[in-house]
């Protein structure tokens, strides 16, 4: 019996080694989809306060107002699609429950750390930067869109860890 074989009759007599890769997978596709959410809810929430501010006074930008609030809500999207994609990919979705390694399973964990914390930080960021575009709309109503302009460039570094994850785990091998 080589290390190899030894290594995984050893993995398969402990609880860590028989359950252990799908938890940390599980638990990486899990942050991914829960920490973007975490900062969607934050991001749109700073814009949304900003926006109903605004409304108070000038209920008739509620179109603009709602486009920048809803902008930081894409993480929460990115972070459901990698988390989806991940599930999928560990074979859940076919009705038997996938044996992975506690190695694969860290590889899942890992692949999925970029879009939860991508999606958390940029989140959050995208929703400071969409109220201070509301403030723009508010004293300056023609120049709005540079104020979308500022949002699009912290969406970049949200799709940035959307691809990263996304790579990352179409490249783990089954």
């Amino acid at each position: 019996m080589d290390l190899s074989q030894m290594t995984e009759v050893y993995q398969s007599m402990t609880v860590l080694g028989s359950i252990g890769g799908l938890a940390l997978a599980l638990l990486g596709a899990g942050l991914a989809a829960v920490l973007s959410g975490i900062g969607s809810a934050k991001g749109t929430g700073l814009a949304g306060e900003a926006g109903t501010g605004l409304l108070c006074e000038d209920p008739s930008k509620f179109g603009k107002v709602m486009i920048l609030q809803v902008i930081p809500g894409t993480q929460g999207l990115y972070g459901l699609v990698v988390w989806f994609f991940a599930v999928f990919r560990m074979g859940l979705l076919s009705g038997v429950l996938p044996q992975l390694t506690v190695a694969q399973g860290m590889q899942y964990f890992v692949a999925c750390l970029p879009m939860a914390l991508g999606g958390l930080f940029s989140a959050i960021a995208q929703g400071r930067v969409a109220a201070g575009s509301i403030n723009i709309l508010a004293k300056k109503p023609d120049d709005w869109s540079k104020g979308m302009v500022l949002c699009i460039t912290v969406e970049f570094y949200a799709i940035l860890s959307l691809l990263a994850s996304m790579l990352m785990i179409i490249n783990i091998s089954a």
